[in-house]
């Protein structure tokens, strides 16, 4: 085994921030990483940004995809073959004059991909994260002949999938997006997963940032429940609801996006949830004559949903009322 080489992700959230306090702790040299999807909420970036200076902990690097080169095979590839499937010129000329890089990553690889990612295709994380972090910070290390400890903040509690991971494990840290060829070779570099908050409960989570005398990212303090994408692909329904009572320009950016990638889309139509993921919305949508404007299935429609309740047939004032008292001191006594 090569020298040790310890990379701490950090999100900007609550367990990646313990995460970085504990390496920190422990007094180990490391590289903090953080991924920009493009998709961030602001207060998250300006944390992310403060947090070594109000620690006293390593500077930060930040990554980015960079999606120009596949954006360009993109509009080669709408340009020769689309005509040769009957789709119009008009809809063939507006896709390839809309298919260039923004600087944005998440619109970017949606645009490449001329659609969304979703529950069952989540190739953001992928693209957006772990391609971007193996680049510039793991591949180096392997190419140096060293080892790889890849800290990472998941803990049991969050989900089931989450509670049979170990605090250790060997991975091949190749991202799945690369070809099999280099993801062979991944299988001989030596790289492992650690999870020291794997056991955590979400109060020893906020307890050590006190510990710490850090503050978590205000986002908790404005009703989310989760810091990353806003909005997640993965985003409950209580959640839609307090970004758009919130952070309603969140929700107009989306719009936007919704739009850009509708006009690339061969369908002429591309919306940031999945309609087959909602019953509300995807009543018929197998159907010939199914409305498929954005009006119908797209970001407003999903914010007009969240304030609803009984299957989204009707609006719900109590949960109306629930969502102003969506905070930290409710949802996990951080106040406490």
């Amino acid at each position: 085994m090569g020298r040790l080489n310890h990379v701490v992700s950090v999100s900007g959230g609550k367990d990646s921030t313990a995460l970085y306090l504990r390496a920190l702790e422990r007094g180990l040299p490391f590289t903090a990483v953080f991924a920009d999807t493009g998709n961030e909420h602001e207060w998250t970036y300006d944390f992310v940004r403060e947090l070594p200076s109000r620690t006293g902990g390593p500077e930060i690097t930040w990554v980015k995809a960079d999606f120009s080169e596949r954006l360009a095979k993109k509009r080669e590839y709408v340009a020769k073959v689309w005509p040769t499937e009957g789709v119009s010129a008009v809809k063939v000329e507006r896709a390839v004059s809309l298919l260039h890089p923004t600087g944005n990553p998440f619109l970017d690889l949606c645009l490449w991909k001329t659609r969304f990612p979703s529950s069952k295709t989540r190739f953001c994380t992928d693209e957006l994260k772990i391609a971007p972090m193996f680049d510039a910070v793991q591949k180096p290390i392997f190419e140096r002949g060293g080892a790889l400890i890849s800290w990472q903040g998941v803990r049991s509690e969050e989900s089931l999938a989450r509670s049979g991971l170990p605090r250790l494990q060997r991975i091949n840290p190749v991202p799945f997006s690369l070809p099999a060829s280099m993801r062979r070779l991944g299988e001989s570099w030596t790289a492992y997963a650690y999870r020291p908050l794997i056991d955590w409960k979400t109060q020893e989570v906020f307890a050590y940032h006190r510990r710490h005398g850090v503050a978590w990212n205000p986002l908790y303090d404005n009703g989310m429940g989760r810091v990353g994408c806003m909005p997640c692909i993965m985003c409950r329904k209580d959640e839609m609801r307090s970004i758009a009572d919130r952070f309603p320009e969140h929700v107009d950016k989306i719009e936007e996006w919704e739009a850009l990638v509708s006009a690339v889309s061969k369908r002429g139509n591309s919306t940031f949830f999945s309609v087959t993921d909602d019953p509300a919305l995807s009543n018929g949508w197998d159907k010939d004559d199914y409305d498929w404007s954005l009006s119908r299935t797209g970001i407003r429609a999903r914010v007009e949903w969240s304030k609803t309740s009984r299957g989204g047939l009707q609006y719900d004032g109590l949960a109306l009322m629930q969502a102003d008292f969506n905070t930290t001191c409710n949802q996990w006594g951080a106040c406490e």
